[in-house]
């Protein structure tokens, strides 16, 4: 059954759970059915299931949107801690990444879906000398997922819009998309989400919903804050995402604070996007 537009949902790694039947025991307290799954990197979120996570979650009765991965070895200390070891950034980790990848592609895929979310990593800017073997490397990317059927959607926030944009125009795989993630332009110190998202528009797969404010010292992070709290106007994102025709769910992500903490932040996340979609 295909998952209705704007239909609320939750990332997985979120809520902090170790195997299936408590992600189903949650999203049944929040009164919701859907849910953007981490594939199972030790690192981003390890299931108790292993290797038979994707038949216990495709027999859960929940409806999963996508799938998540995380890189073993990615460092969220500090912006300058992600940057040296984010995504495909460094060329000395390219190879078991790639590596990484295509185990995550089988994963996808044995879960039964077609979308994939990542953090490429910290882009390099047009000109820049190690711009062209980073592109090299997301195009091996789009290669190895259309050879399994799969779209992966770039999430955003550590580069720019424009920078963005460019790099999907310059790389012209179709199975390159968006997961839009308004809170992360702000907890780089990027770009105002509702002034870029129209040049991202006709690529945006999928999107995060969490709320930040900016940082207040340059060079370090931004603050996480809960939905409808901080400065990205999430009730203006969702007028916005309707406004462009976007027909994906919307997924609430938290990343701070204890299980109990995330889980009371993301059940006032649902109340508050039902208030948004009612206006």
């Amino acid at each position: 059954m295909p998952i209705p537009p704007l239909a609320i949902g939750v990332c997985s790694w979120s809520l902090q759970v170790t195997n299936v039947p408590e992600l189903k025991g949650f999203l049944d307290k929040l009164g919701i059915k859907v849910v953007q799954i981490a594939c199972g990197d030790p690192h981003h979120a390890s299931w108790a299931e292993g290797d038979a996570m994707p038949a216990a979650a495709r027999a859960a009765g929940f409806q999963m949107s996508g799938a998540m991965l995380g890189f073993p070895g990615e460092d969220y200390t500090s912006p300058q801690t992600i940057e040296k070891t984010g995504g495909f950034g460094d060329p000395a980790t390219r190879p078991e990444r790639l590596e990484r990848f295509k185990w995550s592609l089988a994963r996808t895929k044995e879960l039964g879906l077609t979308d994939i979310m990542l953090h490429a990593g910290f882009i390099p800017e047009v000109g820049a000398p190690e711009r062209k073997a980073f592109l090299d490397t997301l195009t091996q990317v789009a290669d190895l997922a259309k050879q399994a059927g799969v779209i992966v959607a770039f999430e955003t926030g550590q580069e720019s819009a424009t920078l963005l944009r460019r790099t999907l125009d310059d790389l012209k795989a179709p199975n390159l998309k968006v997961n839009f993630d308004p809170a992360n332009m702000l907890l780089y110190d990027k770009d105002e989400p509702l002034k870029v998202l129209d040049l991202l528009a006709p690529d945006i797969r999928s999107v995060h919903l969490k709320d930040a404010k900016r940082p207040t010292v340059k060079g370090s992070w931004g603050e996480e804050v809960p939905l409808g709290t901080g400065q990205t106007d999430t009730k203006g994102f969702v007028k916005a995402l309707q406004r462009i025709g976007y027909a994906g769910a919307l997924c609430i992500e938290r990343e701070v604070g204890t299980q109990a903490d995330r889980y009371r932040d993301i059940e006032h996340g649902v109340r508050f996007l039902r208030e948004c979609l009612a206006e």
